[in-house]
């Protein structure tokens, strides 16, 4: 784990995104909504969930309002964000929790968290995470992934993507501060947008973002064996991604 990644296990760094930063991110909802709707039509079924990266619970939660019956592991390596994620899925009786480190293949013996079946997947999902590994890590990890899925498992990505020219970076830089600055507005704090840009462009983990392109992610999922590879969503550098395992 580099010095940059580091900074999550930081709870100061871990309050300000999610109190700050992740209820700005535009049509989050949607995007959660979107998850859904191919979780549904891929597994409507599901049974074996896990949401790696899993933050303060936010998908996990999502997936078990909408499917009950799952069993969701939530694996994370910010103690911070995984106390978040017990403290909401609390009275959630279907919820195993893991602290792995998954830069390192080593992660795999604790793929389960302290859900002892290893059955294999039906879903997997992340959010928000796997951009922080370099490329070459990114599709190992998408083939770890797949072999950790069951045949007809499905794998989505709600992920920060490359833009394609610096002239699309910029849009989406501007477009997000925007968001920024307005949600900064609603919860009443009095800050110019100026010192949002600002805030924006000097924060502490904007080192730990290694984007890549939402085409070139999908072609690896394509060439590891993913079938139905397809990007669901995407706004700017806002993407939702993924396939599922072949039969």
């Amino acid at each position: 784990m580099d010095n940059s990644a580091q900074a999550w296990q930081s709870r100061k760094l871990t309050e300000t995104y999610l109190q700050g930063v992740r209820g700005a991110i535009p049509f989050a909802g949607e995007q959660i909504d979107v998850m859904l709707r191919v979780i549904g039509a891929a597994r409507p079924d599901a049974g074996l969930v896990l949401d790696l990266g899993c933050g303060d619970g936010i998908l996990a939660q999502a997936i078990l309002d909408r499917f009950p019956a799952a069993q969701l592991v939530l694996l994370d390596f910010s103690e911070p964000m995984l106390e978040m994620a017990k403290e909401r899925l609390l009275g959630y009786d279907s919820a195993a929790f893991g602290l792995v480190d998954y830069s390192d293949p080593s992660w795999l013996k604790d793929a389960y968290g302290e859900n002892a079946q290893r059955p294999g997947y039906d879903v997997i999902v992340s959010g928000f995470s796997i951009h922080h590994q370099p490329d070459s890590r990114k599709r190992q990890l998408y083939q770890e992934l797949y072999d950790l899925l069951k045949p007809g498992g499905l794998f989505l990505n709600l992920e920060h993507v490359a833009s394609s020219s610096a002239w699309g970076e910029s849009l989406f830089a501007d477009y997000f501060i925007d968001a920024l600055y307005d949600y900064q507005q609603r919860q009443g704090a009095e800050l110019s947008r100026e010192e949002v840009d600002r805030r924006y462009y000097s924060r502490p983990d904007k080192a730990a973002n290694i984007l890549a392109p939402v085409e070139t992610q999908c072609q690896w999922l394509r060439e590891i064996g993913f079938e139905r590879v397809d990007c669901f969503l995407k706004i700017f550098e806002l993407a939702l991604f993924g396939g599922v395992k072949g039969a």
